[in-house]
């Protein structure tokens, strides 16, 4: 293993582990602060959705932590139960919104979900092929496009996230759910430590990509040993 493969693993971990304990402490500081219109989350997204003319999407409630995330196939907005049930300033529904007005970005997401998902097995698989059947060249070609199609992925993820929290600060002043500054520093907070795991995921793949990349376009053969 090269000095830069350690490097590259020790340092993607680190930022993956920073971004998520973040987010985590944020979430946590911010999620004990009571809204002060007095809803919980789920009937803050019923008025948001109800705002948007969105009236065919479920808001169901799950126990995983930091588990909220909106499902386009099951036209469902999946809630954890801090924020379903509690009074949490946390809950959004950008991408509802982005799904109605038929945002771009979002499609693309939406269309390259089950193809990066064989790009994550190539990942997770092919080394292991490559170094037992010492076909190392052919692996670093597949392993290229893998890794080319996560960090488009990632890289498309961006806008998406950010748009998304953006429309969601905003809705959520228009609509008078900010009612103090702490009801705004909540909100705030929580969706911008939340982007930093995008950020992170996409660094990543970016980094895994050009390790891959730099020793076909160097023409020469890495030291994998």
């Amino acid at each position: 293993m090269t000095a830069f493969s350690i490097l590259l693993f020790v340092g993607t971990f680190a930022l993956s582990l920073w971004a998520t304990w973040r987010v985590k402490a944020t979430y946590a500081k911010y999620s004990q602060v009571p809204s002060s219109v007095g809803l919980s989350g789920a009937d803050v997204a019923a008025h948001i959705l109800q705002r948007a003319g969105i009236g065919d999407i479920q808001i169901v409630e799950s126990n995983q932590l930091l588990g909220d995330h909106y499902d386009p196939m099951n036209r469902r907005l999946v809630l954890s139960s801090d924020n379903f049930r509690g009074t949490s300033t946390a809950a959004e529904c950008g991408h509802a919104i982005q799904h109605k007005l038929a945002y771009a970005p979002l499609g693309w997401r939406m269309a390259s979900v089950h193809l990066v998902g064989f790009a994550n097995m190539a990942v997770a698989f092919l080394p292991i092929f490559g170094f037992i059947t010492h076909m190392l060249r052919p692996m670093l070609i597949i392993l290229c496009f893998a890794w080319a199609i996560i960090m488009v992925f990632n890289l498309v993820t961006l806008p998406v996230e950010f748009d998304a929290s953006a429309r969601a600060k905003r809705i959520l002043g228009e609509m008078g759910f900010y009612r103090n500054q702490a009801d705004a520093e909540g909100v705030n907070k929580v969706l911008d430590a939340a982007a930093l795991t995008y950020v992170a995921a996409f660094i990543t793949s970016l980094g895994y990509l050009l390790y891959y990349l730099l020793p076909l376009l160097g023409g020469g053969r890495r030291n994998w040993d």
